[in-house]
């Protein structure tokens, strides 16, 4: 099956850039209300991880007394983070797609360059194999 059936395209996903600030992914994680989002190179459209709210919030917590103004200084690269969702390659096999959708609320998809086109969410692939444990009459 192509996976690609399952790919919410990058003009409909919620991410920020590498160059943004604290403040700026602050900001989109609540706008959007995730958890998590991807991380994308301004330059060349690379996927270079996954941005927590827990990651946020420990960077947070460990510069104790900081001001939403001394957020807009601080770039989201210089925040550590607990892990990044392990992307795949759009020809990926389904059996590595759902390994990989196990332990990830989403799996990033990049294309043979590299480049981010997008992600498949836990939740589309459990809707699909709904259907097909339970279709419709």
């Amino acid at each position: 099956m192509n996976i690609l059936f399952f790919l919410t395209p990058k003009s409909e996903v919620s991410y920020v850039y590498d160059t943004d600030s604290l403040r700026q992914a602050l900001e989109r994680l609540e706008k959007h209300k995730f958890s998590a989002v991807p991380i994308v190179s301004k330059a060349d459209g690379h996927y270079v991880g996954t941005l927590t709210e827990g990651d946020l919030l420990w960077d947070i917590k460990n510069r104790n007394d900081l001001s939403l103004k001394e957020a807009e200084d601080i770039s989201i690269m210089h925040i550590k983070r607990k892990w990044d969702n392990e992307p795949v390659d759009v020809d990926v096999d389904m059996e590595d797609l759902l390994n990989k959708a196990m332990n990830q609320n989403f799996v990033p998809v990049v294309d043979d360059r590299n480049t981010f086109i997008g992600i498949i969410t836990r939740s589309a692939i459990i809707k699909y194999c709904s259907g097909q444990l339970y279709p419709e009459d």
